[in-house]
């Protein structure tokens, strides 16, 4: 292979966004290269695809749920998009081969958390990340349009007034479940009109987490030295229902519990109740801290998942991935409950975009989990992540082609590397002091610590950042839970925490944010 390659978009991360922008931008007439460093998030995703199909259901009613479940942190104009484009993404994907399950001839629509109308979509039960990335890495093997190498990002390519690639270098593939691609022996350098980052979020940074190892920011910090701007940084979604027993974390489902499954304590009582009238169906943040707030007062280390009264059948035909994953480990929630406990999940945070996925670094954009959209806010409502990925890599992919140059500059490229570095440092020092509750006094130790010798690369910035944003937002909203600051604060209601390149040292501060309200739509009342 050449030590130097060169096409119109390279796309870097496999997973649903990346894949969705490499369509787009080849269906554009763009030459187009996707690198992927093999299974990442979107595989493991087992929710769906959040989208107003259902009588009764409207984008409007999606985008007042995806609101007040973002606690005054949503982009309103973005929130709008997402949700008037849901019905033709889903349609988008059943077109290029995606199986969705459906009942009685119609797409069978789940009810999930936080959601006032049952709206999502599944493919193979709560397998639907693994279905919809396989069905779409077979289209682009079918197209032969994309051009696909197996390897990592090693650092972005500068030049005086952009980005004009990136270096590549080879990686370890296990789990790269599409087989596809040629495997990188050396680093590469790729030449390129626009680069599209979909190399998904930081939740991988966390010792105990739900998301791939390979999801740890380093992009993040590429694009930050290339003059991105970050933001949000300080939320970050803990899954309240993760495996907690003997083996390895796995997620379970938020949609067992929209069937019905029952969290309790070791003594058999609901506790969420008492925290929420909507109970198991609350938004993920506040399960996630009713949960946190009653290990406390029990001592114990887990909650209890009780999904028996569901039955084997529903069980096997709903859930077939949960069923098992549980079997696998000798476990049977057909007559017993499950040890769960949250675990980080999905970074709201990223690299700050606008509703085409531009960075405003000339020749960079980006999509996915590692975007900041603004279609969060402080907390995801439940299977609007993969609906991003699609509705906004898809644009992100328009961009790039309309904007990828056929000539590269001929002035002076440098390469702008990024190393991991001590990650294993990293994820215990941030599931210590940046977990689901954010004490102050651990903050500042940890910031401490990350100031320290042999903290260096990649790893070590962001969780730097991670910190100090979360230190910076002295109140609690959405998934961001301040010990000493327990309450919301309307001082910071529009207020976001971001993160720029300076010398020596980034800028981490709070700056207004926001267009205003969006047209059509009113904050979120009684319904």
């Amino acid at each position: 292979m050449n030590s130097t390659l060169e096409t119109d978009v390279l796309v870097v991360g496999g997973g649903l966004a990346g894949i969705s922008a490499a369509l787009e931008a080849a269906a554009a007439s763009a030459r187009v290269l996707l690198v992927e460093a093999g299974n990442g998030a979107s595989e493991r995703a087992q929710g769906g695809i959040a989208a107003a199909l259902g009588e009764g259901d409207s984008p409007r009613r999606h985008a007042l749920d995806t609101l007040a479940a973002g606690a005054g942190l949503c982009d309103p104009r973005a929130v709008q998009l997402l949700t008037e484009e849901a019905p033709e993404a889903v349609s988008w994907l059943s077109a290029l081969g995606v199986p969705f399950d459906r009942r009685e001839g119609r797409p069978a629509l789940a009810l999930e958390a936080a959601h006032s109308r049952p709206r999502v979509v599944h493919a193979g039960g709560d397998r639907s990340g693994a279905a919809i990335t396989a069905a779409l890495r077979s289209r682009l093997g079918a197209t032969g349009t994309v051009r696909r190498l197996r390897g990592e990002l090693a650092g972005l390519l500068v030049h005086a007034t952009g980005v004009a690639g990136a270096r590549l270098r080879p990686t370890a593939v296990e789990g790269n479940s599409s087989g596809e691609g040629e495997a990188l022996s050396s680093p590469v350098e790729v030449r390129a009109g626009a680069v599209i980052l979909a190399t998904g979020g930081y939740a991988g940074l966390f010792a105990r987490t739900t998301t791939s190892r390979r999801c740890d920011g380093a992009s993040l910090v590429a694009a930050l030295l290339a003059g991105a701007t970050l933001a949000d940084l300080e939320l970050v979604q803990f899954h309240p229902t993760v495996y907690a027993g003997p083996g390895e974390p796995f997620l379970i489902t938020e949609a067992l519990r929209g069937a019905g499954a029952r969290l309790t304590d070791h003594r058999g009582r609901r506790f969420l109740l008492d925290a929420d009238p909507r109970g198991e169906l609350a938004p993920r943040a506040v399960v996630t801290r009713a949960i946190v707030e009653a290990l406390a007062r029990s001592g114990e280390r887990t909650v209890l998942l009780d999904a028996r009264h569901l039955g084997p059948r529903r069980l096997a035909r709903e859930f077939p991935g949960f069923l098992a994953r549980c079997r696998s480990l000798g476990l049977d929630p057909t007559r017993e409950p499950m040890p769960v406990a949250p675990a980080a999940h999905y970074t709201m945070g990223g690299v700050v975009t606008d509703l085409e996925g531009r960075t405003g670094v000339p020749g960079l954009l980006a999509a996915g989990e590692c975007a900041r959209t603004g279609v969060h806010g402080a907390n995801r409502l439940a299977s609007n992540s993969l609906l991003e990925a699609v509705v906004f890599g898809r644009r992100a992919g328009r961009a790039a082609a309309a904007e990828a140059s056929p000539s590269h500059p001929r002035s002076e490229v440098i390469c702008l590397e990024v190393t991991t570095g001590d990650v294993a440092s990293v994820r215990w020092l941030l599931e210590r002091c940046a977990g689901p509750q954010r004490h102050p006094e651990q903050l500042r130790r940890g910031l401490e610590e990350l100031d320290g010798p042999g903290m260096g690369g990649a790893a070590r910035t962001l969780a730097r950042l991670v910190l100090a944003s979360a230190w910076l937002r002295a109140e609690s909203r959405g998934a961001h839970w301040r010990t000493d600051r327990p309450e919301e604060d309307p001082a910071w209601a529009h207020l976001q925490v971001s993160v720029r390149r300076t010398a020596p040292d980034p800028i981490v501060e709070a700056r207004p944010f926001g267009p205003g309200r969006a047209p059509g739509l009113a904050e979120p009342g009684p319904r």
